[in-house]
């Protein structure tokens, strides 16, 4: 199986702009456009795209750096992502499935489409100037012969659940072949954020095409996002500000007790280190959690307090707004 690396011609710790820049050098060199008598330049050619397809992919090269998968993306052990601390959401298998994906016939299976946001159209409209053709096609005679169709990508819709994404739980995934897998989250995971999984579209005579996942994680109905920051707005009693205590606070990965410091206010910030999303250049956001005085109603008994409590009745608090 060829080694994507050697195919391009680049070290294992190439960054993008490297393997980028070796295989448009190779692509002008050996695109079928300027090739129509050599069959294997066009036979490189596929070859060189389909490791640029690879290695262009950040998840993608990741597992093929760690062994999962082949040269060609196809796993190298029974498919899936192995079982992981905490299930799926409730709604993990709800899937609205699409096909398509597919309009070109280049080798991957996908002419144009990356879900990292590449594409590879728009290099060989630099190079060809828009005529760069289908990728992998050969002429014989004069006229363009297509290499076997890949099967069609299918389109998944993966609800994922706020606590979940910022814990990276993995996911239970039902294909349309029958599978059903467990899908890892990716550090820094969003609504929109894409997964591929090679292999497990709609097969074809040039091999199956993928399984593209696009997530979606719904608004929460206390914590908001914030960057890789959780924020959530606490209540607290009078006393509990006034006196300090400890207070139970939720977290996406479950209640923590806190401690609320003596005398504060309403606005007051505390931090909850690591409690946030996974950032994608590792580690965790936090948790900041504002503190919000919740005062009774009609408590006849604390309106009596205050009403006696005179000794700071001359601070004004607004000074600093000018008040």
């Amino acid at each position: 199986m060829a080694d994507p690396y050697q195919t391009l011609g680049v070290a294992r710790n190439a960054d993008e702009a490297a393997i980028k820049k070796a295989y448009r050098k190779l692509a002008k060199e050996l695109h079928p456009d300027r090739n129509a008598d050599n069959p294997k330049a066009a036979e490189r050619f596929s070859a060189v795209t389909a490791a640029y397809d690879l290695l262009s992919d950040k998840d993608k090269r990741a597992r093929f750096d760690r062994g999962e998968i082949d040269g060609e993306g196809n796993p190298k052990a029974p498919f899936g992502f192995g079982a992981g601390g905490g299930g799926g959401a409730p709604g993990g298998n709800a899937f609205a499935g699409a096909r398509g994906f597919r309009p070109g016939a280049g080798p991957g299976g996908a002419a144009g489409f990356d879900p990292e946001g590449g594409d590879f159209s728009s290099i060989f409209d630099e190079l060809f100037g828009g005529g760069g053709g289908p990728f992998g096609g050969r002429r014989r005679g004069g006229q363009q012969q297509q290499p076997p169709q890949r099967g069609a990508d299918v389109a998944y819709r993966l609800v994922v659940s706020f606590e979940d994404a910022a814990a990276l739980r993995p996911q239970r995934v039902s294909l349309t072949n029958g599978k059903t897998i467990e899908l890892k989250l990716p550090a820094g995971v969003e609504t929109g954020t894409q997964r591929r999984l090679a292999g497990q579209g709609e097969t074809g005579p040039g091999g199956p095409g993928d399984a593209i996942v696009t997530i979606e994680v719904p608004a929460h109905r206390f914590f908001t996002r914030d960057g890789d920051d959780v924020r959530l707005d606490l209540p607290v009693r009078l006393d509990e500000a006034v006196l300090g205590g400890k207070v139970k606070v939720p977290t996406v990965d479950g209640p923590v007790m806190v401690t609320v410091p003596k005398g504060s206010t309403s606005g007051k910030v505390l931090r909850l280190g690591g409690k946030g999303f996974h950032r994608a250049t590792g580690g965790r956001g936090d948790q900041l959690v504002t503190l919000m005085i919740d005062l009774p109603a009609g408590d006849a008994a604390l309106e009596k307090l205050v009403d006696q409590w005179t000794s700071d009745r001359e601070r004004n608090p607004r000074a600093g707004l000018g008040v």
